[in-house]
């Protein structure tokens, strides 16, 4: 099996990452009640800390497409490479650090993660060109 689809997988079990820990912590601060109900009542805003989850989570969802379609693309193509296998774990390593990262609320760290996991994907397309 390609590395680019190992990589693939284990983004899929990041992304249920993503999922879970921004619905724990909704649940946590809006009930069960609410998490197990149609969620169509106003709710407060997010606390902080839930907050950064969740635009984590939209943040990894956003780049997320882009990721699976080169990974994917490589395969199908044959350009598989050294290089397409080095930006996938840089995208998938950089996108499993900027989690924790911005939970906790570190700014200039975080930014520099998004971005070598842009450079990874970068790396990955190259093999297109």
């Amino acid at each position: 099996m390609a590395v680019e689809l190992r990589i693939l997988a284990w983004s899929c079990v990041l992304l249920l990452v993503h999922i879970f820990a921004a619905a724990h912590l909704k649940t946590k601060q809006y009930g069960t009640k609410w998490n197990m109900g149609a969620r169509d009542e106003s709710l407060p805003p997010l606390d902080p800390v839930t907050g950064r989850f969740v635009r984590a989570q939209a943040n990894f969802l956003e780049t997320y497409p882009i990721a699976i379609i080169t990974l994917i693309g490589v395969v199908i193509a044959g350009r598989t490479s050294e290089w397409t296998a080095i930006g996938g774990w840089l995208w998938l390593g950089a996108r499993a650090v900027y989690l924790p990262l911005y939970g906790i609320g570190v700014p200039v760290v975080r930014t520099i993660a998004y971005l070598v996991s842009m450079i990874g994907l970068a790396l990955i397309f190259q093999a297109f060109v």
